[in-house]
């Protein structure tokens, strides 16, 4: 139960905006089931969901899959007046199209919004944020020991033992998990030589993917091994992934790393090549996303046990490289698939670490203020991450 101060607030909050499309959880009780998608919404991709008729905000999230503790806003932590501005404005369009906004501090979920197509119990696309989860999951492998953290400088051809050595592109040998997971592969396959090789899918299956790709790209130097993103990056990681753990990538995936932290709601497409996508075309819940988040706050450990190693997420968060695209903010610094970059709330700087992909899911983790923070949209051109850091951590400072 609300406390009668923040009732009172919420009131407020609510009747100044003049948006008739906000359900406030403890305010209007009758409307508290917009955010669940039926069982026909369920059935349907995520573009052909309808929007919501009405937003939903609660500053008291609800306790549901007993993986998430759950606190409130205001009470536990934070100012909720400015956070309930803020959802109502991303409620108007404001900002741009998306579809979720969570907060958790301490790992308690202290705020959930759902707009447009987000629901609170469907998988979302992650776009490019599936790289982090990539990033996480090698981490897993080397956890768990199939890997170490001297492998990341190895050739990472060493872990394919199925490669034949004979016709692959000079200075293949120099493309570590390192470079890989930096964005520094190297390698130059043209567009057209890739779909030419997808024709013919039994040729790229598993491990000869990487053949493929060596054998068909120029030499590998230190001139080609610059930041450029993509670049099948991503899938060299999860190539060596498939190759050390027991099993398949895939199963690993499931029962080590999704099913240790409870997410059973989530769709993992398969690459041309047959092995887990590592760079996008994933969907889990936006509570899911607060797992990873979860994780990364936490120095690697999940539910109190190290869940991947300390000393590779250290890296994995550090700013190892800056990233080149024209579109890139230029505070913005790249570790292992995580991005990272200063935020100045008044007047002291606060380190966030960011899995972000297309159409603007983002996982932000705040670690000086024990926060996490979730994203969900479908606009390449929306701008509330200048909210985040406008509203949402100023909120936590107080």
């Amino acid at each position: 139960m609300m406390k009668s101060s923040n009732v009172k607030h919420l009131l407020a909050a609510v009747l100044l905006s003049g948006i008739s499309c906000v359900t406030t959880a403890g305010i209007a009780d009758d409307h508290n089931g917009t955010a669940e998608a039926t069982a026909a919404e369920a059935a349907l991709s995520f573009r052909d969901l309808t929007l919501l008729e009405k937003a939903y905000i609660t500053t008291e999230p609800e306790v549901r899959d007993g993986k998430t503790p759950v606190g409130e806003l205001g009470v536990d932590a934070g100012e909720a007046e400015s956070i309930i501005k803020l959802a109502e404005e991303i409620a108007a369009g404001t900002y741009g199209r998306y579809d979720s906004l969570l907060i958790a501090h301490k790992d308690k979920l202290l705020f959930e919004s759902y707009f447009r197509r987000g629901r609170i119990n469907l998988a979302h696309p992650q776009a490019s944020a599936t790289k982090g989860y990539t990033s996480l999951i090698l981490g897993r492998a080397i956890e768990l020991g199939y890997l170490s953290m001297d492998d990341l400088d190895k050739p990472l051809i060493s872990f394919l033992k199925d490669i034949d050595r004979t016709n692959l592109a000079e200075g293949a040998e120099k493309i570590t998990l390192h470079k890989a997971l930096t964005m520094h592969g190297g390698l130059s396959v043209s567009d057209e030589v890739w779909e030419e090789l997808q024709k013919t899918p039994e040729t790229i299956k598993g491990q000869r993917l990487v053949q493929a790709l060596l054998e068909r790209s120029g030499p590998i130097t230190a001139e080609t091994q610059v930041y450029k993103y993509g670049n099948f990056n991503p899938m060299l990681v999860m190539a060596v992934v498939d190759a050390v753990v027991p099993g398949t990538a895939e199963d690993f995936i499931k029962n080590e790393v999704l099913g240790k932290l409870g997410i059973t709601n989530y769709s993992w497409d398969k690459h041309p090549s047959g092995l887990p996508q590592a760079g996008w075309m994933v969907s889990i819940m936006s509570r899911d996303m607060l797992k990873f988040g979860s994780v990364v706050l936490n120095e690697g450990k999940w539910n109190g046990e190290q869940f991947i190693p300390e000393d590779y997420l250290a890296k994995a968060t550090s700013g190892l490289v800056k990233p080149t695209q024209d579109w890139m903010p230029e505070s913005y610094r790249y570790g292992y698939f995580w991005y990272q970059k200063p935020i100045t709330v008044g007047g002291k700087s606060y380190d966030a670490t960011l899995a972000w992909g297309g159409g603007d899911q983002r996982v932000i983790v705040v670690d000086a203020l024990d926060l996490v923070v979730i994203v969900t949209g479908h606009d390449n051109e929306g701008t509330l991450m200048d909210q985040i850091e406008a509203t949402v951590l100023p909120a936590f400072t107080k």
